[in-house]
């Protein structure tokens, strides 16, 4: 199938799974991203569909859309790619359109399937549209909507966009939706308690005492990274995983399998925290990490806040093991920047600062499209609000 965009030809090729692009040349599209990270990864997309955890039978059928062009020599080369999803549901995407879905249905119209350009269960900001430049880029975006409409489906939604999606999507017409997350950045911090000395007085205090809590109940901390991560700790971890699903009456989304093989493909993207009392495991954290850069692999790396359980119940170790000893290890290790994940204004206290995240949407009907649009306006409208009331807030300390 060949489409015309400006002056270029592209091969378009449809793919009903991850594995059927070659590993190398996507994740060598993807490290050539304004933002990368390491969800978008071959390995990761990969073992979500080889563990059965992102297909068909759970509601995430792969369409993934590529763009390749013939070179010089005849061969074939990736320059642009979509990790497409047809979606039966609005589970596991952190940008919640369940309402329009409903207002759907109220008029006997179908909403599902959708599709949705996004890493399944992952909330993390980043490139959706992979491409060599920005002209590639902008025919991705075209072909995927052009697809979208022969394929009669309800929607387009690209979740938690890089900017130069973003600017690509609006000038494409998609209407913007813009939320909250909290992110940590490292002012070149010595220690941790030069990091706390940045913070007004009451956060500091507040921490300091929250940390005493946990060493006064007998808990210690240890990390492992990569390789270091043994099966017993892995399997350790997933029983903490699975448990915090479990207390709030669902499923966990990944299997144990797909933790396997992350620890088989992809360690170096790990670090767990595991917290034990009376040399016994009862809780733990898992972070992710970004790649490496060989030129440079500290100063841009990124630490990403993943998942997190316990078997014991031990008052402010949620805080400790999802934020403090990250942070400590991040300074001592001379990582940029820690996400914190989805939502959670708790996180400010903890010196995680508001970043606006931004997800674009397309709705082939025009009178819901026209609906959603206005919804869209007075909804960022109060996004805006937020953030201003949050700086308000800021739990750094002025700087004279």
């Amino acid at each position: 199938m060949k489409s015309e965009a400006g002056e270029l030809d592209y091969v378009i090729r449809v793919l009903n799974s991850p594995l059927d692009v070659s590993a190398e040349a996507w994740n060598a599209l993807l490290a050539s991203q304004s933002q990368p990270n390491p969800f978008l990864r071959h390995e990761y997309l990969a073992a979500l569909h080889r563990t059965g955890c992102a297909v068909p039978q759970t509601g995430w059928t792969p369409r993934f859309l590529t763009l390749w062009q013939c070179d010089d020599a005849g061969v074939m080369r990736l320059c642009a790619a979509c990790a497409l999803y047809l979606k039966t549901h609005s589970h596991g995407e952190y940008v919640f359109d369940w309402a329009w879905a409903n207002a759907y249905a109220e008029h006997s119209l179908a909403y599902y399937p959708k599709a949705l350009a996004a890493v399944p269960f992952t909330p993390v900001p980043g490139s959706r549209l992979m491409a060599i430049d920005n002209s590639a880029r902008e025919a991705l975006l075209n072909m995927l909507l052009q697809w979208c409409q022969d394929q009669g489906l309800s929607s387009l939604h690209l979740l938690f966009i890089a900017q130069d999606d973003e600017a690509v999507c609006a000038q494409a017409g998609m209407m913007l939706r813009h939320n909250v997350q909290f992110h940590w950045n490292n002012d070149r911090y010595k220690d941790f308690d030069q990091f706390l000395c940045a913070l007004t007085q009451d956060k500091r205090k507040k921490i300091r005492q929250e940390r005493r809590k946990v060493s006064d109940a007998g808990v210690a901390i240890r990390w492992s990274q990569g390789k270091d991560i043994s099966a017993q700790d892995w399997d350790f971890f997933y029983c903490c995983y699975e448990r915090t699903y479990l207390e709030h009456g669902n499923a966990p989304y990944l299997n144990r399998s797909f933790f396997q093989s992350m620890a088989t493909h992809m360690a170096q993207n790990w670090l767990l925290f595991v917290a034990e009392r009376d040399d016994k495991p009862v809780a733990s954290s898992l972070i992710g990490l970004s790649d490496c850069l060989p030129s440079d692999p500290l100063k841009h790396r990124v630490a990403y806040g993943r998942y997190w359980g316990a078997l014991e119940r031990v008052d402010c170790l949620h805080f400790e093991l999802c934020y403090y000893q990250p942070l400590q290890w991040c300074i001592h290790h001379g990582v940029q920047r820690f996400e914190g994940g989805a939502q959670g204004e708790h996180k400010m206290a903890r010196a995680l600062l508001p970043v606006k995240t931004s997800s674009a949407h397309w709705l082939a009907h025009p009178a819901f499209a026209d609906a959603v649009q206005r919804f869209l306006e007075r909804e960022g409208q109060g996004i805006e609000s937020y953030l201003q009331e949050l700086d308000q807030r800021s739990p750094l300390r002025q700087r004279d």
